[in-house]
């Protein structure tokens, strides 16, 4: 890993990990994609809050990593995958820091979601 410059660049930008401290459940077509008590909970300036999950609490045979990629100046470059269930897909519907800067170090291994792109994202 390595340290990202725009935390010193853009100090008024900032992120916090902390766990979520609730189960977070995701379902597409009819299955269980994720279900785990371990995800984080990722606050960005002033963006939405989002919810990484362990990979390791996600059914990977359903998932395809694709091409798609993109990249954070605060969080590294970013990967992303499909889910497949039966006849049905959501492209590029998750997304992880494989190899994410050392200020966010937590997300490594985890994998977050687009809520739009799956059926439900239960928090409870």
């Amino acid at each position: 890993m390595a340290r990202s410059s725009a935390y010193e660049k853009y100090p008024d930008h900032t992120i916090t990990v902390e766990p979520s401290g609730s189960r977070v459940r995701v379902e597409f077509a009819g299955e269980t994609i994720a279900d785990t008590t371990r995800s984080l909970r990722l606050l960005e300036a002033r963006y939405p809050a989002v919810l990484y999950l362990p990979r390791e609490d996600l059914r990977g045979e359903l998932l395809e990593k694709t091409d798609h990629s993109s990249y954070c100046p605060f969080k590294g470059h970013a990967s992303y995958y499909t889910i497949r269930v039966g006849d049905r897909s959501s492209e590029n519907a998750i997304w992880s820091y494989e190899d994410p800067y050392d200020q966010v170090a937590e997300l490594k291994d985890c994998m977050a979601f687009y809520p739009d792109r799956v059926d439900a994202l239960h928090e409870e």
